[in-house]
C-alpha cells in the first residue's frame, strides 16, 4: 500500500512537470515555470481530495507523508542550483513566474484553512474553559 502514495507523488510530479513547460511555453519562456512547485500543490491537493473521500488507507497515507517530506529538500536543493540574477536579466517572466506563484499559494492555503472544521471536542473543551473562567 505505501507504494501507492510513491505512485501517487510519480503522477503529480510528471503533471505539474507537463503544467510548467506549458506555462513556460504559455510566457514565452523555454523553460520549466514552476512544475516541481506545481506538482507539490498538486500532491496535497490530491492527499486531501482522497483522505476526505476514504479512499486514503492509513500505508498509503504514510508513502505520501514520507515522499512529501523528502520532496521538499529536493525543492530547496534545485532552487539553490538556480541562478537568480540570470533569471531576471532574462525578462519579466521570472518576476511574474515569482508573483503568481506566491500568490496562487497564499490562496491555495487559504483554502485549506477555510476547508479545515475544529473536531467538535475541541469546541466543547473550549466552552467548558469559557464558563469556569
Amino acid at each position: 500500500m505505501i507504494i501507492y502514495g510513491t505512485a501517487l507523488l510519480a503522477i503529480c510530479h510528471l503533471l505539474g512537470i507537463f503544467l510548467g513547460d506549458l506555462l513556460g511555453a504559455l510566457l514565452g519562456a523555454k523553460t520549466n515555470v514552476g512544475g516541481v512547485g506545481i506538482a507539490m500543490i498538486l500532491l496535497i491537493c490530491a492527499r486531501l481530495w482522497l483522505h476526505k473521500r476514504g479512499l486514503m488507507p492509513q500505508q498509503t497515507e504514510m508513502g505520501v507523508a514520507f515522499w512529501g517530506a523528502m520532496y521538499i529538500p529536493v525543492v530547496v536543493a534545485m532552487a539553490a542550483q538556480q541562478n537568480v540574477v540570470s533569471a531576471l536579466r532574462g525578462g519579466p517572466v521570472a518576476l511574474l513566474a515569482a508573483f503568481a506563484s506566491v500568490l496562487v499559494c497564499a490562496v491555495c492555503v487559504s483554502l485549506i484553512n477555510r476547508s479545515e472544521r475544529p473536531a467538535p471536542e475541541a469546541d466543547a473543551d473550549a466552552r467548558v474553559a469559557t464558563q469556569r473562567a
